[in-house]
């Protein structure tokens, strides 16, 4: 349903009116030196628009999570009501009804969720009202087992406005216009609420505020440019343009917009910047790609996807329905788009960037509170870390690329959220650099390296920034582009920075750019494609490698590379260099690096877990936090180290194989 004032009428819903103006919240400082929150405590909280967005696009990360005990709330913006019809194949077409629609598709979430903790599908769970910001309310359903707990909260907004306008969209474009909440069948709400754009964000903020999450998954902000027919886009649910459906687009926004408006509202107030590491995933993207899981992941995802479908047989306690019938069964796995077949992150990283200091620790730099941070070793070799630095720049993207200069210093790159307005306003995003004085010291001021694209909806596609750099001294920096190509900026030796130029040639490559430099002084550049693995030498391309369904890694050799990688959705680790040689299975990105004993490899299995191999052994990651994003491979004379983040937004050093201190 669709609320307006009566000066609005309906040429506002028409998109003729001019919106109102702009209300501006607090916006964030990229200034460095803020105090960050200190939490050793793990909270997972995702914000999805559609019950049913996390088991297709967040697992099997959340699961993870969940596995290892870590307590979760997952926020559904919209009530998923759509046209009303709980359809059931092969069965005559039920008339509409959407509090009995929305109503079934809860209680699908929550017989997925109950198998997730290891329970039967029909667990009771305790329904309440959770006031909100405002004075707004939502229904939140709450299931604690063996220690583990969710949460579920839902705002109910509607898919739809009277006028068959997605509603989401139009809100974050802001039509001048409000939506009032759907009433779902059997909820405890029996009122409903209005929300407006600021509203809905501010909403969203004090729900972050309130549970102060350490990690954060969301849909994508910036889905890929996708250009179909008219026939085409419907026929894969997309919106005009891009790769997703416009209601994941729109709540992600609102969600990031809500991560930067909690994070300024700490810089204004007493309070310290929220320590949290966010993760946004791609959506419908996954149909136009290889897909990347391996069978036994698959059908472990897939496996929660089906008591969410449920089935009108069930006996589940629910008078409005036992799940989302459409979704039931075997058709997960049998649905042509083949979204549970991959999950991918809109950003993917290498892990933390690890540096040795001169005096032989290590510095850890990560993305906390979307402001780059920094962890130093408390001692050389200890492997325990002090607490983050706040290096500012933000608010940024999650991940980071560096590179090392000759003289030891360290260059962070990173995307920055310039901003992120909705209402008409811009939404624009830069490539940074933040800068180091010298070698383990302090950092310059944060420098802007502008996009390779022109305009800002293209430049919202940049991805993750990569960097390398070659013997020559020069910087080798790397995105991806808005036409899923690579373009590339180098910074001489003396500081100065080339204009952006785009490589030759394109085979659609994912994000998760891989850079290398071999024995002669050339230069690597690995992207996994459509059709192939892309691969450039000093900016010209090479032959294709194979295909792959993840990023790729790459080993240096005299002169060359060994590229490691996964067919699509195979388990088994593969090099390009010995198509006989199977190193270990699982599944997700991998880092690659050489020492004295070999090539060393870093993963994760296929329960999640970080793995390491080298010299023929296999190690595996049982103790400690459970990882978040991917892990950083380090090469040290005391033997290889893994660095990652945990779900307590804390970094963790693992050393498998054990040396002597040095």
């Amino acid at each position: 349903m669709l609320a307006t004032a009566a000066a609005i009428g309906a040429a506002a819903l028409a998109g003729c009116s001019v919106p109102a103006p702009r209300r501006t919240g607090p916006t964030a400082d990229p200034a460095p030196g803020m105090p960050i929150a200190r939490t050793r405590r793990a909270q997972l909280m995702q914000f999805a628009a559609h019950p049913d967005d996390d088991l297709y696009f967040m697992n099997p990360d959340t699961q993870r999570m969940l596995d290892a005990g870590v307590p979760l709330v997952s926020v559904y913006v919209t009530a998923g009501e759509h046209t009303g019809r709980n359809r059931v194949a092969g069965m005559p077409e039920v008339p509409p009804d959407r509090a009995a629609y929305s109503s079934a598709r809860h209680q699908g979430l929550r017989q997925a969720y109950a198998t997730l903790l290891g329970l039967d599908a029909f667990t009771p769970w305790q329904k309440d009202v959770i006031t909100l910001r405002g004075g707004r309310r939502a229904e939140i359903d709450t299931l604690v087992h063996d220690g583990r707990r969710v949460e579920l909260i839902f705002l109910n907004l509607p898919m739809h406005t009277s006028r068959r306008y997605m509603a989401l969209p139009a809100l974050w474009k802001d039509r001048a216009l409000e939506l009032r909440t759907h009433l779902s069948a059997d909820s405890p709400v029996e009122r409903s609420d209005t929300y407006d754009h600021d509203q809905l964000i501010d909403v969203l903020v004090g729900l972050l505020d309130r549970y102060r999450p350490t990690v954060v998954q969301t849909l994508d902000p910036d889905p890929d440019i996708q250009v179909s027919d008219e026939a085409t886009r419907k026929r894969d649910s997309e919106q005009p343009g891009y790769s997703d459906h416009g209601d994941h687009t729109a709540v992600a926004c609102f969600s990031w917009a809500a991560l930067i408006r909690w994070v300024a509202e700490a810089q204004k107030g007493p309070g310290a910047i929220p320590a949290f590491v966010a993760t946004a995933f791609r959506g419908y993207y996954n149909r136009h790609w290889p897909k990347n899981l391996p069978p036994q992941v698959l059908k472990e995802k897939a496996g929660h996807l089906v008591p969410y479908g449920g089935d009108p047989s069930w006996e589940c306690g629910n008078p409005s329905g036992c799940g989302d019938y459409g979704v039931g069964g075997d058709r997960p796995l049998t649905n042509w788009k083949g979204w549970v077949r991959a999950t991918h992150h809109r950003w993917p990283g290498a892990g933390p960037a690890v540096v040795a200091r001169p005096d032989g620790r290590l510095d850890a730099y990560g993305v906390l509170g979307l402001r780059a941070v920094r962890w130093q070793e408390t001692e050389k070799g200890s492997g325990r870390w002090g607490e983050p630095v706040d290096l500012g720049g933000g608010p940024l993207a999650p991940a980071l690329g560096s590179a090392t200069l000759p003289d030891g210093r360290a260059l962070l790159f990173g995307v920055r959220f310039a901003a992120l307005a909705g209402r008409g306003g811009p939404n624009k995003r830069e490539v940074v650099l933040l800068e180091q004085r010298s070698p383990g010291g302090p950092f310059l001021a944060w420098r802007g390296l502008g996009s390779p694209e022109r305009g800002d909806d293209r430049g919202r596609r940049v991805g993750v920034p990569v960097a390398v750099t070659a013997p020559d001294g020069r910087v080798h920096l790397f995105v991806r582009n808005a036409d899923k190509g690579v373009s590339t900026r180098v910074r001489d030796a003396d500081g100065a920075w080339s204009a952006w130029r785009a490589l030759e040639g394109t085979d659609e490559v994912q994000d998760g750019l891989a850079a290398a430099v071999d024995g002669a002084g050339r230069v690597h550049l690995l992207a996994a494609g459509r059709a192939s693995v892309v691969h450039w030498v000093d900016g010209t391309l090479a032959g294709p490698l194979p295909l792959a369904g993840d990023p790729v890694a790459a080993v240096p050799g005299p002169d060359g590379v060994a590229v490691y990688y996964r067919k699509p959705a195979d388990k088994t680790l593969l090099a390009s260099t010995d198509s006989g040689n199977a190193f270990f299975d699982g599944y997700g990105s991998v880092a690659a690096g050489a020492d004295a004993s070999g090539t060393v490899l870093l993963g994760r299995d296929l329960r999640g877990r970080i793995q390491l191999r080298q010299g023929g052994r296999l190690h595996t990651r049982t103790q400690g936090t459970v990882a978040v994003q991917a892990a950083a491979l380090h090469l040290v004379p005391g033997g290889p180290l893994a660095v990652g983040l945990g779900a307590d937004a804390h970094p963790w050093l693992w050393r498998p194989v054990s040396a002597p201190r040095l």
